[in-house]
């Protein structure tokens, strides 16, 4: 008879074969769907036909679709759009967000009030008539700083930064003010530095948001050239290739729509695919750390 306790006991063959089957499932229902986006964007249109709208594995790839959507037109312009809404945005949403939740972790006067404020309006459904009066009335309209103010701060982001900032040790607070140093010096000398982390985490969550909104774009830019990718791909989406499809005839081009589709498909969510791994390793522990102590 074993005397190890039954969590630690090995587990029979049959369990082993059952989670390697559910983990292979796993990830042939993630990486398929991503193999044949990947595939229709570089397949001809010749196999995009034969394949019924898909294809697995273009026997010839090509990188037309993506040389005719990046050379300056509508996509290009999209994709800078969202590189500047998202860097400017995500950097002024973290400045501002860890500044409040410092300020919420320590004793201040009325902290209490503005944590219940904060948590009543992340209960509450979101207006979006009233936040469209506001922009409107601020002059915020067809302006990129529509697509950033209205979703400056997080409430879920304060709330997993301000816990994080409280699991630091007093000690080390009350070690600083022995020192002579003020709550900014603290802030950015002594908190920031230890939080890593949780601040990794929520830019992650602030950049996956910017980049992803389109619906903002739509709602408070009547340009559309000042539309970013999230928007453009879904006009791409619902419209085929019919955006470019001046510059098609112009260069006698065609492409299948489902190639131009899934090339702005790829363009979108690159970016943040070639982030997330760098800051896999303080996902768990940012989002963890935060909630437990909140």
């Amino acid at each position: 008879m074993s005397t190890r306790p039954a969590w630690m006991e090995r587990p029979r063959p049959v369990t082993v074969g059952a989670k390697g089957l559910a983990l292979v499932t796993l990830m042939a229902l993630v990486l398929v769907p991503m193999l044949v986006v990947v595939s229709t964007s570089l397949a001809s249109q010749q196999e995009v036909d034969a394949g019924g709208g898909w294809v697995l594995w273009p026997a010839r790839p090509s990188l037309d679709a993506y040389r005719e959507i990046l050379s300056g037109g509508v996509v290009t312009r999209a994709l800078a759009v969202s590189a500047v809404v998202t860097v400017g945005g995500t950097a002024l949403s973290l400045f501002v967000t860890a500044m409040l939740a410092y300020a919420l972790s320590r004793p201040v006067v009325g902290g209490r009030v503005v944590m219940l404020m904060a948590l009543v309006v992340f209960i509450l459904p979101h207006a979006m008539i009233p936040t469209y009066l506001v922009v409107k009335g601020l002059g915020l309209l067809n302006t990129l700083p529509a697509l950033i103010l209205p979703s400056l701060v997080s409430v879920f982001n304060l709330v997993v930064m301000r816990g994080f900032f409280q699991g630091i040790p007093q000690e080390l607070y009350d070690a600083a003010q022995i020192d002579g140093a003020g709550d900014f010096r603290v802030f950015t000398r002594l908190v920031l530095p230890l939080s890593k982390a949780v601040v990794a985490v929520v830019g992650l969550f602030y950049a996956v948001g910017y980049w992803n909104a389109f619906f903002s774009a739509i709602l408070y830019l009547q340009d559309s050239s000042r539309w970013p990718i999230s928007a453009i791909l879904r006009l791409y989406v619902l419209q085929g290739n019919a955006i470019e499809s001046q510059e098609n005839l112009a260069n006698e081009v065609t492409y299948a729509p489902q190639t131009i589709q899934m090339a702005v498909l790829v363009l979108a969510m690159l970016p943040i695919v070639c982030v997330y791994p760098f800051l896999q390793r303080h996902f768990v522990k940012g989002v963890l750390t935060g909630a437990i102590k909140s």
